[in-house]
């Protein structure tokens, strides 16, 4: 039993570009005694973590899980009351689609300390980094973000409800349901709505298919896409900006 008392910080690891991260992240992570962290972060970021650290990789890769959602929640009070401080590193921000407040309402009920760190959103940072606005006066004037999956592993039937306005749509965990996703928005006559997916956003090995809904399952076969992945659907993948120039000056910088 440790001497330190047990504390959770749920902390949000950014879309994946290392420099994505907020101090206040870093700062957990710098006073972290164990870290559980998922498959999406960027591993550099460990490099924070001190010496004596105790490293626990509990992400999932190809369907493939290192421990189920339960075991996680009862492997976070086991590490608490035994070490101290617990960091669960999450990808993007804990809050979106990420289980953290699951496993703050878990641990709560066991006298334990829950803090939360909030990271930037890859439904947000993803799509920017491409240039592309979520919201554009004239073009769009709202946004949906997503997830394609429900707890029963059926298309949310939110994609539907979404399609149905002029909202900028943003699905995530996607990709494995394109093909439905195509389908309803063909349903609502938007074959010619332009789309975007960018998979592995923001990192060095970033990839992207731009095209429309008629032709994006072609696209992603040529590109080669895959998940990880973001999907943005809506007028404003027309207004992309430029941005190869700004990258370079910032790294000459």
């Amino acid at each position: 039993m440790s001497l330190k008392s047990p504390i959770l910080t749920v902390v949000g690891a950014g879309p994946g570009d290392e420099d994505l991260i907020t101090l206040k992240a870093i700062k957990a992570i710098e006073s972290a005694d164990v870290i559980l962290y998922d498959a999406l972060i960027n591993e550099t970021l460990l490099k924070y973590a001190s010496e004596n650290v105790e490293l626990i990789f509990v992400g999932k890769r190809k369907g493939c899980y290192a421990f189920q959602q339960e075991q996680i929640n009862e492997l976070i009070v086991t590490k608490a009351k035994e070490k101290g401080h617990v960091v669960r590193l999450k990808g993007g921000d804990p809050f979106i689609f990420g289980r953290g407040a699951e496993e703050i309402d878990y641990v709560r009920q066991f006298g334990i300390q829950t803090y939360v760190v909030p990271g930037i959103s890859s439904a947000l940072a993803v799509p920017a980094y491409q240039g592309i606005p979520l919201t554009k006066r004239g073009a769009s004037e709202s946004f949906w973000v997503i997830t394609a999956t429900t707890k029963d592993h059926a298309l949310s039937n939110d994609v539907a409800l979404a399609a149905k306005s002029t909202a900028t749509v943003v699905i995530l965990m996607g990709m494995h349901k394109l093909h439905e996703i195509v389908k309803v928005f063909y349903a609502e006559n938007k074959r010619n709505t332009p789309v975007a997916i960018i998979q592995n956003g923001t990192r060095d090995n970033e990839n992207v298919g731009i095209g429309y809904i008629r032709d994006i399952q072609q696209i992603v076969n040529e590109k080669q896409l895959a998940a990880p992945a973001i999907i943005v659907i809506g007028d404003v993948v027309k207004q992309r900006a430029m941005l190869d120039s700004i990258y370079q000056e910032v790294a000459q910088d």
